[in-house]
């Protein structure tokens, strides 16, 4: 048996799996991922990444790869209603739904003010090969069909036992942090004994992925969703690319049938009944039973092991929110790993990541249910009660409320109005300033490391910052915000972004998110106020410098 260390375990190669290794490769983390299944889904899944996740894809050189994936999708508009595709008005604007519906549903409305990108329609299916290329490419150790047979934790790391599904090879593995990405039945989940709270179901459905040529019918009439009230075969009508790839759900009763029940040629007949073309040549992709589950789980760490995506929490499909939190746990956790694991940083930091994003998770599902009982899911199973909250709310603009922040003020997240003013706990925003004779997004300063943004007036924070590297041993970038600053900024436009005084500084976190601000109040001695903040920040029990390499 083969015996070997690494510093993080990644069991799950789907999407959040695969984005917690590229993200962990950002920060210059060795890992080994482990998939049980010999490739990346085959189904199309998830169908879109909001304004907030294709920033972390921008980041990572993904953007426009992405976006060519999925350009068969982008012109999808609308929600429409009909007994059968063929007697829905698609030539009429989104009918039979309620504008404040398709405002919620839809995350890829751009907002130029508040982000360099915009969200992206693009299939899980087309996405994963594409995120596991570039893990590949980047030196990334990524095992398929492999699978974590068992793990079990001691005060110093994990030892999991994984085996090749191909060869029953066993191989034995020391990591100090294991990662469960292993969806909504997680089996490193159920192994720590930790339960799903605020559970809901919206019924049980069979995703039927099927091929049949429709472009005569929805050329120039691209849409991303058909309901379909046949007696005979209600469902929703998905589709993937708008030419000959689509999914229809049907409601489905585990009571009293199976998904062997749906042969391709009951499929077939339910699918032309649906369509409402005769004759159209109809070949059956596959079939996938799926519940469309509310459910957080009632921790995120146990020592450890920690839970993203899925494993996590679960939520209905609409509007693509699931995928697009799993990706954004990753994305917390990964540089909070990467201080732990370099000594940069105390393990409370690591405590952090349940108490930001699991009410997150909370607040993002229970939205999400909200918009499921307004569409086509009410008519499976729904419920009505509760407010809705704006999209934008729900895709970035909550506010984190940790150790990991320092905040004068008593903050709840998420807010039900998102502002982007560099207020700590939020996402640093997004301002277009000149940088060494380019034009750049604010955003693309952080990412690697911590970052220090002052006024024009804050030169002294360079020597607080150059203070903190050396006394704490971390990585810490200045920059000034002004006319004449590293950041040019001839309008005013970023110093009213970031609300900073000529004096004042901005700290932002290597997730991009505010960690702290000082806005002139305080003492003259920067030091006194950075390195402290930074301690308190990094859980570190002094100001020393532990660090060691990962």
């Amino acid at each position: 048996m083969t015996t070997y260390s690494v510093p993080v375990i990644i069991v799950g190669g789907g999407l959040v799996g695969l984005s917690a290794a590229l993200f962990l490769n950002r920060q210059g983390i060795s890992y080994l991922l482990a998939e049980r299944h010999s490739g990346t889904s085959i189904h199309p899944r998830s169908r879109g990444f909001n304004l907030r996740t294709m920033e972390l894809y921008r980041n990572l050189g993904l953007e426009q790869a992405i976006r060519e994936a999925g350009a068969s999708l982008s012109k999808s508009k609308g929600m429409y209603t009909a007994e059968t595709l063929a007697a829905a008005e698609l030539d009429l604007p989104q009918n039979g739904v309620p504008e404040s519906t398709l405002r919620l549903m839809n995350p890829f409305v751009p907002n130029d003010d508040i982000s360099p990108t915009r969200g992206n329609r693009c299939t899980q299916d087309v996405v994963e090969p594409l995120l596991l290329q570039a893990a590949r490419d980047r030196g990334g150790d990524l095992r398929f069909s492999t699978e974590l047979r068992s793990f079990r934790q001691d005060i110093d790391g994990v030892t999991a036992e994984l085996v090749d599904r191909a060869t029953g090879t066993a191989s034995t593995v020391r990591t100090r942090y294991l990662i469960a990405a292993d969806g909504a039945k997680s089996s490193v989940r159920q192994a720590l004994g930790i339960s799903m709270m605020d559970e809901y179901s919206h019924g049980f459905l069979i995703n039927i992925y099927f091929q049949a040529d429709l472009r005569d019918v929805v050329q120039g009439h691209e849409f991303s969703i058909c309901n379909i009230l046949h007696p005979e075969a209600t469902g929703m009508l998905v589709a993937i690319n708008n030419s000959d790839r689509w999914c229809f759900h049907a409601p489905y009763d585990p009571q009293n049938e199976s998904p062997e029940d749906y042969t391709p040629e009951r499929c077939k007949d339910l699918l032309a009944k649906a369509l409402g073309f005769p004759g159209l040549d109809i070949r059956i992709l596959s079939v996938l039973p799926w519940e469309a589950a509310e459910g957080v789980a009632e921790r995120f760490q146990a020592g450890r092991v920690f839970l993203a995506g899925d494993a996590a929490h679960v939520m209905p499909p609409t509007g693509g929110f699931g995928a697009n939190t799993g990706v954004q746990d990753a994305h917390n956790l990964a540089w909070k790993l990467a201080a732990v694991l370099r000594g940069h940083a105390g393990p409370g930091l690591l405590e952090t990541y349940e108490h930001e994003r699991r009410p997150v998770a909370r607040f993002t599902a229970k939205q999400v249910g909200l918009i499921a009982a307004n569409s086509m899911l009410s008519l499976f199973k729904g419920r009505t009660e509760g407010t809705l909250a704006n999209v934008l709310v729900t895709a970035m603009g909550y506010r984190y409320k940790s150790t990991a922040v320092l905040a004068s003020d008593e903050c709840e997240a998420p807010q039900d109005q998102p502002e982007f003013h560099a207020a700590p706990g939020t996402r640093a925003p997004h301002v277009w300033v000149g940088h060494w004779n380019e034009q750049i997004s604010s955003l693309d300063l952080f990412e690697r490391s911590f970052v220090l943004v002052a006024g024009p007036d804050g030169a002294p924070w360079r020597i607080a910052a150059d203070t903190a590297r050396k006394r704490l041993g971390i990585g810490i970038e200045v920059y000034l915000l002004g006319p004449d600053g590293d950041l040019s900024d001839p309008d005013g436009l970023g110093q009213q972004a970031f609300r900073l005084s000529p004096g004042g500084a901005v700290l932002v976190r290597p997730d991009g998110f505010v960690a702290w601000r000082s806005d002139d109040g305080g003492t003259d001695d920067h030091e006194q106020e950075l390195v402290p903040a930074l301690v308190q920040i990094l859980s570190r029990e002094s100001g020393g410098h532990p660090a060691q390499d990962a």
